[in-house]
């Protein structure tokens, strides 16, 4: 299993790209597994009321009870936002071909505070002079269907602090495929969120917004063939093939404590989230 670009150098089959899992994502791996035991049997019922799509609902991950999280249902997304941290422990989202196809645009949409989450919350000042990207978790570029899901796709409360050069780059390209994925399959549903592999975090601005140590984002599309993929990508400069980021979605939740796709039919889940192959796609 790899977690790419996010731990020490071991036997790396992508160059730099494709990492062994470090001693610290090891550590949270451990400390992660009881918290996954413990939301199994909640998945299905757990967020019923985020969202009006029943299919949606079912693909949110299970509740994870050692976070704090506040549901945010969006026209776009559901978010689960943290107050500890001051962004959101993950962002869920239906991508459809339909979707792919919008025609609103993000030009004049600022970056701004959500009111609907207490104080204190992050604000654009936090990230000014950062040395961080304000990066979208569900992407400016998965929105153009809708006016309002394009505005509420820049609230902060979807937003992480991000290296620019992987917010520009790697991450911008990996959403692309997601892109490509829904105009092909029709559908996909796709989880991203931050990654916290140490114990002690960078914070920036006035009200100490946390920055992630990495980001992961799984990808499900249904249909005859069910298949899922994950990826992790480390908060840093990278310019590396797709592949070195990606994960099966089991390491992904071995890494980040998180049971995804919850709902799915329990045969379904055990099958997909085996699967490591950017080929298949």
């Amino acid at each position: 299993m790899l977690l790419c670009s996010c731990g020490q150098a071991g036997n790396d089959r992508h160059g730099n790209g494709g990492l062994q899992l470090s001693e610290a994502a090891a550590r949270q791996h451990s400390e992660s597994e009881a918290a996954k035991d413990n939301a199994e049997d909640n998945a299905e019922t757990e967020y019923s009321s985020a969202g009006s799509d029943t299919k949606l609902s079912v693909m949110l991950p299970a509740r994870r009870k050692d976070l704090k999280e506040q549901i945010l249902v969006r026209e776009g997304y559901t978010a689960s936002y943290n107050s500890d941290n001051l962004e959101p422990n993950w962002v869920t989202w239906q991508l459809t071909a339909a979707h792919c196809r919008g025609t609103m645009k993000r030009k004049g949409i600022e970056f701004h505070e959500d009111e609907e989450v207490p104080s204190p919350r992050a604000d654009t000042y936090d990230y000014m002079r950062s040395g961080y990207d304000r990066g979208h978790m569900c992407p400016a570029g998965d929105n153009k269907w809708s006016m309002k899901a394009m505005e509420q796709s820049f609230l902060l409360t979807n937003v992480c602090p991000q290296n620019s050069n992987l917010n520009r780059g790697d991450w911008n390209e990996i959403e692309t495929l997601c892109r490509s994925w829904a105009r092909k399959y029709g559908s996909v549903y796709i989880t991203c969120g931050p990654i916290y592999l140490n114990k002690k975090h960078k914070r920036i601005g006035k009200h100490k917004v946390v920055v992630p140590d990495a980001f992961f984002k799984v990808v499900l599309t249904l249909g005859d063939s069910p298949k899922s993929i994950g990826f992790i990508c480390r908060n840093t400069d990278g310019n590396r093939p797709k592949d070195a980021y990606v994960n099966s979605v089991d390491d992904v939740e071995r890494i980040t404590g998180y049971n995804f796709f919850a709902g799915l039919d329990k045969k379904i889940q055990d099958k997909v989230e085996r699967q490591a192959d950017l080929n298949d796609w």
